[in-house]
């Protein structure tokens, strides 16, 4: 049984540090791609997801192609993944709780304006106006496949796999590195966030709350941008 519970925590780890290694190795190279003399680290971060399309693209990809690996783990071990995401008796509530903590989370995203007063006129300045086919593969992207696939692995798998083997505050904390490593751009605001949907997952056992918390966030920030671009 000891054994088992290792390679399950293995098979966790591996799959989520390769999803990150993916999304932030993209991220890096782009960023580093746009490099010109005079930018600060803020600058070239700005250039991580400056290439939108394929920034989602990669994310989608990425997200998708390790889902069944993750199926297969809780299939193994007998874990309804339909039960860890949901229950009908406490739905109601868990949903109005992902809400807030969506509401929540926005807010504070309002701390990287501040943040961004660092960067120089050599920082990306924004995509323009985004085209009808970028605003739904931003939405894809980002609210629903980062929104639920993300938090299968960096909060699902922490919780169910390696939670035995670390502790299962332990085992979520060292994943939202990972998810704020990810996101590294953003100069951590993803891990400060990721810890308002751990709270949110601890209270209620259910994976609905940061799913919803997180796919909200994202749909907020791209309503933001459509009409403040």
């Amino acid at each position: 049984m000891k054994n088992t519970k290792f390679q399950n925590a293995r098979q966790a780890i591996s799959t989520t540090v390769l999803l990150t290694l993916i999304v932030t190795g993209y991220e890096v190279f782009r960023a580093c791609q746009s490099y010109r003399t005079g930018m600060n680290l803020l600058d070239i971060s700005s250039f991580a997801n400056a290439d939108l399309n394929t920034y989602c693209l990669v994310l989608i990809l990425a997200n998708i192609i390790l889902l069944p690996k993750a199926l297969l783990l809780y299939k193994e071990n007998n874990i309804s993944l339909k039960n860890e995401i949901f229950s009908t008796e406490t739905i109601g509530k868990d949903i109005i709780l992902g809400t807030i903590l969506a509401l929540v989370s926005s807010a504070a995203s309002l701390l990287s304006l501040l943040v961004s007063k660092g960067k120089t006129e050599l920082a990306f300045d924004g995509w323009g106006k985004l085209s009808v086919g970028e605003i739904v593969l931003m939405i894809i992207s980002l609210s629903f496949v980062s929104g639920i696939c993300k938090e299968i692995y960096f909060r699902g798998f922490a919780k169910n796999f390696c939670g035995d083997t670390f502790g299962e505050t332990a085992a979520l904390l060292l994943f939202n590195v990972l998810f704020g490593m990810l996101d590294w751009f953003n100069m951590g605001h993803s891990f400060l966030v990721g810890l308002l949907w751990i709270w949110g997952y601890k209270k209620s056992g259910k994976l609905i709350v940061p799913m919803i918390a997180h796919g909200g966030m994202n749909l907020i920030s791209v309503a933001y941008y459509i009409f403040t671009a």
